[in-house]
């Protein structure tokens, strides 16, 4: 059987909306992350493949999940996953987890309503917020900030890539419902520009990953280690940026991601402001000590 890698798209952990074990991520746990993240990418662009059948796909999810479960070493990605989690001495679970939101992908095309799309969300995300919350030794009690905010960023990443996903995969993350609530069928994501309709559509469902965010909140504070804690305030800020930034576009006709200068002077803003959050919440815990 061919290697998952011959599968790949050539995408990397650069070319994501979201910074992926930035330098704000401590040393000694990138390499650990980026192992993480060449397995879920493979994965991912299997499940995406235009050529594969639909149950070779599976097949190779299913071979891919037996060498991190140590199995067999057919896998790159996933024999240097399991090698680097044996390392650290942490559980396969999240990536496979994942594996389970990939599996949904190839059999999976439409979503009824929010609460469908929510639980995608649990297996397709939440888990990547986890697995980096358990590198850095959290505490679970971050979880739920954490899992609204990586459920934001996915809708936010369904909301850019709706027409791409159309056309390119016959695969609609926009809930059916939604849709119908503004008159829209599923041909109006095959247009070359999003009717008035659409866009009011988009910008409702970008109000509700924005309230998902306002969720996370507080996670930069919960967190222990403060690198990874700015790391999730500049993710934080740049989900929310983007937010506002789709309700105001077209994303058939229009580009739907922020300009680089754009992400470099969010990114310092929000670094900034998770650094003050942290020392004011210590003032403030000091304070109520004495």
């Amino acid at each position: 059987m061919t290697a998952p890698s011959a599968f790949r798209s050539g995408k990397t952990y650069r070319d994501e909306n979201f910074p992926v074990a930035s330098r704000l991520i401590p040393r000694r746990h990138r390499d650990v992350i980026l192992a993480f993240y060449e397995f879920v990418r493979t994965a991912d662009d299997i499940a995406d493949h235009p050529s594969l059948r639909a149950q070779d796909k599976l097949d190779l999810l299913d071979r891919m999940e037996g060498d991190l479960l140590g199995f067999g070493n057919w896998s790159e990605e996933a024999s240097a996953l399991r090698r680097a989690l044996a390392e650290r001495e942490l559980a396969p679970h999240h990536a496979q987890d994942l594996l389970k939101a990939f599996r949904l992908d190839v059999v999976k095309r439409r979503y009824a309503d929010w609460n469908d799309l929510l639980n995608y969300c649990r297996y397709s995300a939440m888990p990547v917020g986890r697995f980096v919350l358990d590198v850095h030794g959290e505490s679970r009690a971050t979880w739920s900030a954490s899992d609204s905010i990586c459920a934001a960023l996915q809708i936010i990443n369904h909301l850019q890539d709706c027409g791409d996903d159309f056309r390119k995969l016959d695969r609609i993350y926009l809930p059916e419902d939604a849709l119908e609530a503004f008159g829209l069928g599923t041909e109006a994501l095959g247009e070359a520009t999003a009717s008035p309709q659409l866009r009011r559509c988009l910008a409702s469902l970008a109000r509700r990953a924005e309230d998902l965010l306002r969720q996370g909140d507080d996670l930069p504070v919960l967190v222990r280690n403060t690198r990874l804690a700015l790391e999730i305030a500049v993710i934080h800020m740049l989900a929310l940026r983007l937010t506002r930034y789709i309700a105001g576009r077209d994303p058939l006709g229009q580009r739907m991601h922020l300009g680089a200068l754009e992400v470099a002077a969010t990114s310092c803003r929000a670094a900034l402001k998770g650094v003050s959050q942290r020392i004011g919440s210590r003032l403030s815990l000091s304070v109520k000590h004495e």
